[in-house]
């Protein structure tokens, strides 16, 4: 949840919500018991909403009687990919980036000012970084992806997006303000490598270029980038993101 509780808010909609979340988050089926003490609710109430969920496909009854994420769960998830319109050659191209080089290859990009994953494709020379699958939000401040972004804002919409983020601390190196943030990209330029070394996660390394768009709108600016195990980026990394990048909007064929 983030911002103030609206003056409308629907409670049941909200505790079907908190519901869903509790089920899904488990890494086990939970009982209806369990699930009201976690959420906070009273039996009768948890026994509703958990037959309503199951009704709406959106959880799943075991024999045991347990509960677990539905079928529905999954088809918003795949939605919510198709929404983001990624380019139509998208998965061919970072298939053919992870697979020349070794290096997991990502596509993301900014809707409604949150850094979003919308495409990965796993590379043997680096490691698995679970918070950075598609679908999932990443953090701008701290990884390259982010900053590459950044770059191509002017410097409100930059700042919109740094407060948007809360500029979490991962590791030591993690810049801590927007301040520090504007002084990384301070003389960078749209269209060029950013990296970042340690700033997500401690030992990996990940290098990004912003892909080339037509016109202005902050939600259609799309980034491509890799990781790497350990804080040195490939020397190759610059010239094989630029062709990847071009490859993605069908400037040379």
């Amino acid at each position: 949840m983030s911002g103030d509780e609206p003056s409308d808010l629907i409670r049941s909609v909200s505790r079907a919500l908190r519901v869903l979340e509790e089920v899904a988050q488990s890494d086990r089926p939970l009982t209806v018991k369990v699930i009201a003490r976690r959420c906070g609710l009273n039996l009768s109430t948890s026994y509703h909403l958990v037959r309503t969920l199951c009704y709406e496909g959106y959880l799943l009854r075991l024999p045991s009687g347990d509960y677990l994420p539905g079928p529905q769960v999954a088809e918003r998830f795949h939605e919510m990919l198709g929404a983001l319109g990624r380019p139509p050659n998208a998965r061919a191209v970072l298939g053919h980036l992870a697979a020349s080089t070794g290096h997991t290859a990502y596509l993301a990009r900014l809707a409604k000012g949150r850094l979003v994953i919308a495409e990965v494709a796993e590379g043997l020379y680096s490691p698995w970084l679970e918070d950075l699958q598609a679908g999932l939000e990443a953090a701008p401040h701290a990884t390259a992806l982010g900053k590459a972004l950044l770059v191509t804002l002017p410097p409100r919409a930059r700042r919109a997006v740094l407060e948007e983020s809360g500029l979490r601390r991962f590791t030591s190196r993690t810049p801590a303000t927007a301040e520090d943030v504007e002084r990384e990209l301070y003389g960078l330029r749209p269209g060029q490598v950013v990296e970042e070394h340690g700033q997500y996660r401690e030992e990996v390394a990940c290098a990004a270029i912003a892909v080339p768009q037509d016109g202005d709108n902050p939600d259609g600016r799309w980034t491509l980038g890799i990781s790497t195990l350990g804080l040195e980026i490939p020397p190759w990394a610059p010239s094989v993101l630029r062709e990847a990048a071009r490859d993605l909007v069908g400037e040379h064929r």
